[in-house]
């Protein structure tokens, strides 16, 4: 199962990706398993030596108990010390952000993709909006005249 962030992609210029564990409860697990997250709008923040998944949604599993579950509770992420400097530093010399971009299972884990990405302008999204426009016409086409 993966879970993408498409609205990352429309709101940053991908720069880096790097690959990470996250921190889940039983219930949380079972429900990533079956598709049921949503990563827009969740952010990745370094406090201290430790990464942190802030607001991302995973919804409760159907059949676990609902009492004290949080959806968007913070949700540590598994990463190497050298791996979290290096972040930690390129965010904070180069203004970047680190975005989640995709949430997928592996064969027995739950992997997040995070990525350093920079903001685009309201200029920037609409000029990447015409060139997808651009590039689906000429498709259609190629594929007409075929």
């Amino acid at each position: 199962m993966k879970i993408t962030n498409r609205r990352a992609f429309y709101d940053y210029r991908i720069l880096e990706k790097i690959e990470a564990g996250i921190n889940l409860i039983g219930a949380e697990v079972k429900a990533v398993r079956l598709g049921h997250a949503d990563l827009t709008g969740s952010h990745v923040r370094i406090m201290g030596s430790e990464a942190y998944l802030i607001n991302a949604k995973i919804f409760p599993y159907e059949y676990a108990r609902p009492e004290g579950f949080d959806e968007k509770r913070t949700r540590k992420l598994l990463l190497h010390k050298k791996e979290i400097i290096a972040l930690k530093s390129k965010t904070e010399g180069q203004n970047l952000t680190l975005v989640p971009v995709s949430l997928y299972t592996t064969k027995s884990f739950i992997k997040l993709e995070i990525a350093l990405g920079k903001g685009k302008k309201q200029y920037d999204k609409k000029e990447t909006i015409k060139k997808k426009d651009i590039q689906r016409e000429v498709e259609q086409e190629l594929s007409d005249t075929g």
